[in-house]
C-alpha cells in the first residue's frame, strides 16, 4: 500500500533522516506526490553536507526534470508541469536551507529553471515582477484572474528557507478564491537582496505598493498571507502599514509578544540546537545554524518581538492565526498573546492539538480554508 501522510509518524525534530509529520520535510511533504520515493532517498542519505547531501537530490530533481522535458515534447503540458514540479520540489531539498555556497546557489538554479518550466504554461499565465526598494530591486511571482474590473489580493510571504518557488500552490488556491496574488522571497533569501534584520519590512512594504498599483487590483482590498517566519513577517508588515493590509493570515509566527516559561525556554533551545548540530554546507564550513541560548533568544525578543516594535495595537484589520499546539520553533503562545492583546473581535485563531510546526499535516484543510477567509474579509 503506498505511503500517505496520514500513514506517517508524529514527530516534531529537524532530523533529515527521518520522513515524519512535523519533522524535517514537512515543509514539502504536502508537494511530493510519491512519498514512498521520498522515503527511499532518505534511507540512502549518508549525510547532510552539501558533498553528500546535494547530489541525491540533484539526482532525482534531474529524474523528474527529464521526465517533464519528454513530457512537453509530447506536448502533455499538464503531465510535464507535474513532473517539472517534482524536480523543483527535491531540488529545493538540496537547496537547503538556502544558497550558503557555490554548491547551494547551482541547486537553487536547478530549482528557478524547474519552476519556471512548470509556470511555462500556466493560465492565467504568471508574471514575473522586479520590485524595487531602497536602491535595489527584488524578483516576485504575480498572478491575477482574467476579469474585467480590479478585484482583490494577497501578498505571499515566505519564510527563511522556503522561497517562492515553493508557495506557487498558495498562488493556485489564491486564484481559486478569487484572488491576485504576488509571491515573493523574504529578505536574506533566494532572489531578495535585503538582509533579516527588523528594517527589511520595507521590502515587504514596498511589495505592498507594486501589488497595489497593479491595474488587475483594488487597492483598496489587499491582504497578506504567510508562513513560519513569514508569519511572523506578515504581522509585522500589518503593524507597519495598517491602511494598507486589510486582512491577514499568520501561519505560525515568532515572536509576537509572548514570554515563554522557564521549561518552555529550555525546551525552545534544546530545539534549536539540535537543528544547530546538522551542517547543510562544505564538510569544512561553518554551521547551518547558530547555537542557540536563552540569552541569543531574549535579544531576538527585545529586537524583533511586535510588543517590542510598538506594532501590536496597530494590527487592526481582520486577522487569522493558524499552527500547530506543539510548535518547537514558534510557541503557541504567541497566538494566545495576540488574542488576548488588540482589539476585541478582529483575530481568530485555529490551533491543531498535538500537531507541530505550521500544522504542515494539516495543510489539506487549513489552506483553502484561509485563502476562502481572506477573499470573504476582502468581498
Amino acid at each position: 500500500m503506498p505511503t500517505t501522510l496520514a500513514n506517517l509518524e508524529h514527530r516534531a525534530d529537524e532530523d533529515p533522516f527521518v520522513v515524519a509529520k512535523g519533522g524535517f520535510y514537512r515543509r514539502w511533504l504536502t508537494m511530493i506526490d510519491d512519498l514512498d520515493e521520498l522515503i527511499g532517498i532518505v534511507a540512502g542519505l549518508e549525510g547532510t553536507t552539501e558533498d553528500k547531501w546535494v547530489p541525491v537530490w540533484q539526482a532525482a530533481g534531474r529524474r523528474h526534470e527529464d521526465a517533464g522535458d519528454a513530457l512537453t515534447d509530447q506536448g502533455d503540458h499538464a503531465a510535464a508541469r507535474r513532473a517539472y514540479l517534482q524536480a523543483k520540489t527535491y531540488y529545493a531539498i538540496g537547496r537547503f536551507p538556502a544558497e550558503i555556497t557555490p554548491t547551494k546557489a547551482r541547486i537553487s538554479a536547478d530549482c528557478a529553471r524547474a519552476y519556471r518550466k512548470a509556470a511555462a504554461h500556466l493560465d492565467p499565465p504568471m508574471e514575473v515582477l522586479d520590485i524595487p526598494c531602497d536602491g535595489k530591486t527584488f524578483r516576485a511571482h504575480f498572478r491575477a484572474p482574467t476579469s474585467a474590473e480590479p478585484g482583490p489580493a494577497i501578498l505571499i510571504m515566505c519564510g527563511s528557507d522556503v522561497f517562492k518557488e515553493d508557495r506557487g500552490w498558495a498562488a493556485e488556491m489564491a486564484l481559486d478564491a478569487g484572488l491576485s496574488s504576488l509571491v515573493m522571497d523574504a529578505p536574506g533569501t533566494g532572489e531578495n537582496p535585503f538582509p533579516w534584520e527588523p528594517d527589511s519590512v520595507k521590502a515587504w512594504v514596498a511589495a505592498i505598493d507594486a501589488l497595489r498599483a497593479r491595474p488587475e487590483v483594488d487597492a483598496d482590498r489587499v491582504g497578506a498571507f504567510g508562513i513560519s517566519r513569514g508569519g511572523y513577517s506578515v504581522m509585522q508588515l500589518a503593524g507597519t502599514a495598517p491602511d494598507k493590509v486589510k486582512a491577514v493570515v499568520a501561519v505560525a509566527g515568532h515572536p509576537f509578544g509572548y514570554r515563554m516559561t522557564d521549561a518552555e525556554m529550555a525546551d525552545f533551545v534544546t530545539a534549536r540546537n539540535r537543528r544547530a548540530g546538522f551542517r547543510f554546507g562544505a564538510p569544512d564550513g561553518p554551521p547551518s545554524f547558530p547555537e542557540w541560548s536563552v540569552e541569543k533568544e531574549n535579544g531576538i525578543y527585545d529586537g524583533w518581538a511586535l510588543s517590542s516594535l510598538g506594532l501590536v495595537d496597530r494590527i487592526t484589520m481582520p486577522v487569522l492565526m493558524i499552527n500547530g499546539s506543539d510548535d518547537h520553533l514558534a510557541p503557541i503562545g504567541n497566538i494566545y498573546y495576540m488574542l488576548e492583546n488588540g482589539p476585541v473581535g478582529t483575530r481568530s485563531a485555529r490551533v491543531y492539538k498535538g500537531s507541530g510546526h505550521c500544522a504542515f499535516e494539516h495543510q489539506p484543510e487549513w489552506a483553502p480554508a484561509a485563502f476562502a477567509w481572506l477573499a470573504e474579509k476582502l468581498a
